[in-house]
């Protein structure tokens, strides 16, 4: 297993962290880790989480503030559903298939039970 950062998992020790060589992006989980933790949900009978794992992966792609915008913007009466299709358009072009998925039926549902802004 490796880090974020590419480092291998047995060079992030407490020693290391002493050292000051261990950034965040060495503790940050890389999509690998949780493609790995969905493979062994589904493998388990577990598809619900797999499918969280693999929309992890997804996330873990991107800047912490982008998340944190994503998850502000799925709050209700937060956005409209304009908006939320629109965030939905950007994840997809940037090739994460199954948050824009969720992003897009996220709009539809907020539209018809009156959650959008």
């Amino acid at each position: 297993m490796k880090a974020y950062s590419g480092k291998p998992a047995e060079e992030l020790t407490l020693d290391a962290v002493r050292r000051g060589e261990v950034g965040l992006d060495d503790i940050r989980i890389a999509p690998a880790t949780l493609e790995h933790q969905a493979r062994v949900a589904a493998e388990h009978g577990n598809p619900q989480l797999a499918e969280n794992f693999l929309r992890a992966a997804e996330l873990a792609t991107l800047p912490d503030s982008e998340v944190l915008s994503i998850y502000e913007a799925l709050r209700p009466h937060r956005s409209t559903a304009a908006e939320l299709a629109a965030r939905a358009d950007s994840l997809a072009a940037r090739g994460l298939t199954r948050c824009a998925a969720l992003v897009a039926e996220a709009a539809e549902v907020y539209q018809r039970r009156g959650l959008t802004r």
